[in-house]
């Protein structure tokens, strides 16, 4: 045995063993879809600074004092409308991305990388999707955050939970952190694919609605970019699907409180639209890399029944893009280049 052989041997230097981990992340749902474990998740995600920026005390008051006491039962209901026998949809999809997406990394020779799932709220916790990779001796770490169009809440706070985690690791990995991808071209490619393979299936609408999930305005005016990505990802999709322009409709769903949020709101845009004449809408929802309470109860259901209620006679959502074999490839191009 030669004397580089015995010294890559040695069990010191395998602790760190020059593998890349890929921790995938999103949102994150509740463990169970009833009240208490609702509670337990909304009192963690809704005490988060990003999420709700006033005064910390008086809104801890307010959020264990009256929202934790009446929200988490009318969530539960909500969840065990979309809940499946593989539990969370979001949580189960995103398995599968990892699991595409680890596949698709071996069939490309990089069998040094590994994939990891986390939720930046519930389980399974961005620290132990972090624990799983260092117990693995990975030497760099590739953050990707599936939330297309970077804003403080979703992509700020996760950078945020990463560095909590790490600041407390005396050994700090290399470390890639991808903060939003609301114009790579093999993301735009695959939601022009979903939308013209719907449109192939069932005829282009009067209007097609892409609906956001919305901020308090207050964000954009300090300074965040979400709106204006948003808006750029809407004209780059309807450019590749090579539409006219005034056939989108840009909107922002899910406001909460009596705050102004990102206009126009998709609820009352649905309600106006058949008054306008346009009775046949189609409606995607490009912020969400996977299908969960947003998109399988608040589009499909409930705007669905503002939209019909209001006059309108078509009505369809376009799927998230999920675990489409394009999507895992946009992925793959987005970690390919720190690999």
């Amino acid at each position: 045995m030669s004397r580089f052989s015995a010294i890559t041997d040695n069990p010191h230097e395998q602790r760190f063993n020059q593998k890349t981990g890929i921790l995938l992340t999103n949102l994150g749902s509740p463990d169970a879809p009833t009240t208490p474990a609702v509670r337990r998740y909304l009192a963690e995600f809704l005490s988060d600074p990003r999420i709700v920026e006033i005064p910390r005390l008086v809104w801890l008051m307010i959020l264990h004092g009256i929202i934790l006491r009446v929200r988490p039962k009318r969530s539960a209901k909500l969840y065990q409308g979309i809940w499946t026998e593989n539990g969370s949809p979001l949580t189960h999809i995103t398995k599968q991305q990892q699991q595409k997406l680890q596949q698709v990394l071996n069939a490309n020779h990089c069998e040094h990388a590994e994939v990891v799932m986390a939720m930046r709220y519930g389980n399974p916790s961005i620290e132990a999707g972090l624990e799983q990779l260092r117990n693995k001796g990975i030497t760099k770490i590739i953050v990707l955050p599936l939330y297309p169009q970077y804003s403080s809440p979703t992509t700020g706070s996760t950078f945020d939970a990463v560095a909590t985690v790490l600041k407390k690791w005396r050994w700090v990995p290399e470390l890639h952190f991808i903060n939003g991808y609301h114009k790579q071209a093999s993301y735009i490619t695959s939601l022009a694919n979903s939308i013209t393979e719907d449109l192939a299936q069932n005829g282009t609408p009067e209007r097609l609605v892409f609906s956001y999930h919305g901020m308090p305005k207050r964000f954009l005016d300090h300074g965040d970019p979400y709106h204006c990505f948003c808006q750029q990802t809407t004209r780059l999709v309807m450019e590749k699907m090579g539409l006219d322009k005034e056939l989108a409709i840009t909107t922002f769903q899910s406001r909460f409180g009596k705050a102004e949020w990102l206009k126009p709101y998709t609820d009352a845009t649905l309600e106006e639209l058949p008054s306008q004449g346009f009775k046949n809408i189609a409606i995607v929802s490009p912020a969400f890399s996977a299908d969960c309470l947003e998109t399988l109860e608040e589009l499909e259901v409930e705007n669905r029944e503002i939209f019909i209620d209001a006059g309108g006679e078509q009505y369809r959502y376009i799927p998230a893009l999920n675990d489409r074999d394009d999507h895992i490839e946009a992925m793959f191009d987005l970690v390919k280049p720190m690999l």
